[in-house]
């Protein structure tokens, strides 16, 4: 089932918007801060994002900057009760997809939200992401090796799917702190180093050699699958 985030403060909108979208068939999770919204979107598991500007904590600009920032290619539709040009302008430039002015009938919203998932759908991105004798289902939250259920962390998910998102792109222990943890966290190098030694002997990748997750000296991490 398509799994959308709703990020929306004013409780009565976001009721509505929950309402209409679960009778549509969609699978749908409410956020009402920035915060929230930042933390639950780079968790990589939502197949759209419908993004109110308005937050408290995080603007819906700095959340969009979170996503993008953490790999993710999820398409963002965002939300504003402000018909200026230059919000609009910076809604795309910060990595938004599309964007509805408030108030909105609810068909153009199903329509523009048909359009991106059927964008997205058409791209590279799915749900199921394989490699090797690796199977990373997104959808259902769970990792198979050779066919057989591997249990990850939380936190381990989380940065498998941020390296997958990235693929051949080096992160380095920071933008992975803030796409696992969130931002703010205090984590040290060595926490993050440990649980992505974990992980890559869940994956059967081998420390001394590893084929999957690489490090990068001086640098941070490059997944290669």
């Amino acid at each position: 089932m398509t799994r959308i985030l709703v990020v929306e403060d004013e409780p009565g909108i976001a009721l509505g918007l929950e309402d209409d979208l679960r009778m549509e068939g969609y699978n749908v999770e409410v956020a009402s801060d920035g915060t929230t919204a930042s933390r639950l979107a780079r968790s990589g598991l939502f197949d759209l994002i419908l993004l109110d500007v308005m937050l408290p904590g995080k603007d819906g600009f700095e959340v969009c900057r979170d996503v993008r920032r953490a790999g993710l290619k999820t398409p963002i539709l965002m939300l504003t009760a402000k018909a200026r040009e230059s919000e609009k302008v910076m809604g795309l430039e910060t990595g938004a997809d599309d964007y509805v002015t408030k108030p909105f009938g609810t068909r153009e919203l199903r329509a523009r939200i048909r359009a991106l998932l059927r964008r997205a759908s058409d791209g590279p991105q799915s749900d199921v992401y394989c490699f090797g004798e690796i199977e990373v289902d997104f959808a259902r939250g769970e990792l198979r090796r050779d066919g057989i259920g591997i249990e990850l962390t939380p936190i381990e998910f989380k940065l498998l799917g941020t390296f997958i998102r990235a693929k051949g792109r080096i992160l380095n222990r920071e933008q992975l702190i803030e796409a696992a943890w969130g931002p703010d966290t205090f984590t040290s190098a060595r926490i993050v180093d440990n649980h992505i030694a974990s992980l890559r002997r869940k994956l059967g990748d081998d420390a001394t050699d590893p084929k999957y997750l690489r490090n990068i000296r001086g640098l941070g991490y490059r997944f290669d699958g």
